[in-house]
């Protein structure tokens, strides 16, 4: 099935409804819900799957207050970070030098940490938004990056020397995002071609349910069947790689 527009999905539920036709999402109460219910299955199917067309450079934004010199936060839209680099460029150096940066899970970020003297000259107390002191380096570029919240991104230390804290022009940073559903007439929702089927047969099968109280086994199977084909094809499709499950889901 090629793409469709928001509209096109909303005739073809509407069809399927035996439904009134209609020139806009907006021109009827009842297409109206339909475009509603397509949104939904869309927001299910993207937070249920990880597509690889979602995979993209990101952006994380250091906190303004230099109380939290390695602190990120991250966009409203990022499903799941999984890389972030770092460029570890000394003073008096003109070549950029980036690293990637080790995701660790909190216990192991936290025993890093804690084996790092509090009292020398170039460890800083940080304490956490959520109470906790962390032990940040502040003479050398990160090495390691947690999080505790799935939104704040801490890393293990800076490099007061270059900078006084970590600089976004210096972070490079992959993962997958939640691309925006905009109900207007004219939105091709962000999905491949062939994953237009399902997004159709879930569509319709919600909104017999949900608007005329009735079970669409049919739409269900082959729902069903679209979305096991579409696992499989994945799969092959990347060659069968599998991205590390880091940061925020």
């Amino acid at each position: 099935m090629a793409k469709k527009t928001l509209l096109e999905l909303t005739q073809a539920v509407l069809e399927d409804l035996s439904g009134d036709e209609v020139n806009s999402i907006s021109d009827t109460t009842e297409s109206e819900q339909v475009a509603g219910h397509i949104r939904k299955v869309y927001d299910a199917l993207m937070s249920h799957t990880v597509w690889p067309h979602t995979r993209r450079a990101v952006v994380l934004v250091p906190r303004s207050d230099l109380s939290f010199p390695t602190h990120l936060t991250t966009a409203d839209n990022l499903k799941e970070l999984t890389e972030v680099w770092y460029n570890k460029i000394k003073l008096g150096e003109t070549k950029k030098n980036y690293k990637e940066l080790k995701w660790l899970s909190h216990d192991d970020f936290l025993r890093k940490l804690n084996v790092r003297d509090s009292t020398s000259t170039n460890v800083d107390v940080i304490t956490d938004d959520s109470g906790i002191d962390l032990l940040i380096m502040n003479d050398k570029a990160p090495e390691y990056y947690t999080s505790f919240d799935d939104v704040n991104i801490i890393l293990d230390s800076y490099d007061s020397e270059v900078d006084s804290t970590i600089q976004q022009s210096k972070l490079q940073a992959i993962g997958f995002i939640m691309p925006e559903f905009l109900m207007e007439d004219s939105f091709v929702p962000d999905l491949p071609a062939d994953a237009f089927s399902l997004l159709l047969e879930e569509s319709v099968s919600r909104c017999q349910f949900k608007m005329r109280q009735f079970q669409d086994v049919k739409s269900e199977n082959e729902a069903k069947k679209q979305s096991n084909w579409l696992s499989r094809k994945s799969w092959t499709v990347g060659g069968g790689t599998k991205y590390p499950n880091y940061g925020r889901k």
